[in-house]
């Protein structure tokens, strides 16, 4: 499941470029809490401590609970979206999506293959994996870091579809059952250049010319041509 983590933030009342860029100097990162009942909140963050939450998740979604400086109280929240320099890629901006405990969520997990599959470790097939991620609905408690599937009894043909996947409980899938997720497909067996022709040809030798046309002259013609030539000849 996602581990819930706690997070120090503060309330921030200045906005703007230029506030933002005084915050940053200061080694705070600005972040915005969304969603609920309330108006989205600016807040900030030391950049230390959001680097060390994030260092910390074990998947996509990080399940957080806010505890907001001066207000005596927490909200709990997903990470939304988190922005990075494209230079360094140090975090620019957080923004957060605020949840509540007894209502269902719906979040996007990603998907991974466990185990080696048989038509790939005995046939030399190849496991291709359709689906990366999966979308699902839960509770905020429930929320997994990835959803696995066992593909070690694929042989070469076989696949596994979205309703093959055991999720665990609590967790409930919203993509079509119908899809595949992985299958095993046959070794793509290179062919050999096509020497055939090649081989026909020297067999038969150098093709020969027993008589010249001139140019532009149909070679029916120079057939005729030739018997006169020698009788004048002659």
């Amino acid at each position: 499941m996602a581990k819930q983590v706690k997070l120090k933030v503060e309330s921030r009342t200045n906005v703007g470029r230029s506030a933002v860029r005084k915050l940053r100097a200061r080694g705070l990162i600005p972040a915005v809490i969304y969603g609920g009942d309330n108006k989205p909140q600016p807040l900030q963050v030391t950049a230390r401590d959001i680097n060390a939450m994030m260092s910390q998740a074990s998947g996509e979604n990080v399940l957080v609970e806010l505890e907001i400086a001066g207000e005596g109280s927490s909200r709990t929240a997903l990470v939304q979206e988190v922005q990075h320099s494209p230079v360094g890629g140090d975090i620019r901006h957080v923004d957060f999506h605020a949840i509540s405990m007894d209502q269902m969520i719906q979040a996007e997990v990603p998907l991974e293959a466990t185990g080696t599959a048989v038509g790939v470790k005995t046939f030399g097939g190849l496991l291709e994996q359709s689906l990366r991620a999966l979308a699902i609905e839960c509770l905020p408690g429930d929320l997994p870091d990835r959803i696995t599937a066992d593909v070690s009894q694929l042989n070469i043909g076989d696949s596994i579809h979205v309703r093959d996947i055991q999720f665990p409980p609590g967790v409930t899938s919203k993509v079509q059952p119908d899809l595949t997720a992985f299958s095993v497909v046959a070794p793509v067996v290179e062919e050999e250049p096509v020497v055939a022709e090649a081989e026909a040809a020297a067999a038969a030798g150098p093709e020969v010319i027993t008589e010249k046309k001139e140019e532009g002259e149909p070679a029916a013609a120079a057939k005729e041509k030739a018997p006169k030539e020698k009788e004048q000849k002659k």
